[in-house]
């Protein structure tokens, strides 16, 4: 099974000083907007995500399709294929991709100690 790139989506209640925070531990800003109340940071190929109050919590985060660069890969599982697998194993999905639809489609799913895992493909 193949996730993708990986990231840690982190729900803050000040961007401008989370993104401070981690410039200072060498992350630069890779996309979003302060305007938009997200910023993606990568540190080399460590990626957080920053985001103002867009959900509960925080999310580990996987992008099937694409690289730590944001680019599109050569081979990649659609992100409707991790859920069959995943459904076909016995994990139990928080919400579903629709399987009508091929690109760009997300799920959700929840760890043993309550970590919200999102499968978010983009391509």
């Amino acid at each position: 099974m193949k996730l993708g790139a990986f990231s840690v989506s982190l729900n803050v209640s000040n961007l401008n000083a989370s993104k401070e925070f981690y410039e200072n531990l060498g992350f630069k800003v890779f996309h979003g907007d302060l305007k938009f109340d997200f910023l993606i940071m990568k540190n080399e190929s460590t990626i957080i995500g920053l985001f103002h109050n867009m959900f509960v919590g925080n999310i580990l985060t996987f992008n099937p399709g694409w690289d730590e660069n944001a680019n599109k890969t050569e081979s990649f599982d659609d992100v409707r294929e991790i859920q069959r697998q995943l459904k076909g194993k016995g994990v139990k999905l928080e919400n579903e991709a629709s399987e009508d639809t091929t690109g760009p489609a997300r799920f959700m799913l929840i760890d043993p100690d309550g970590n919200a895992i999102m499968i978010d493909q983009h391509v």
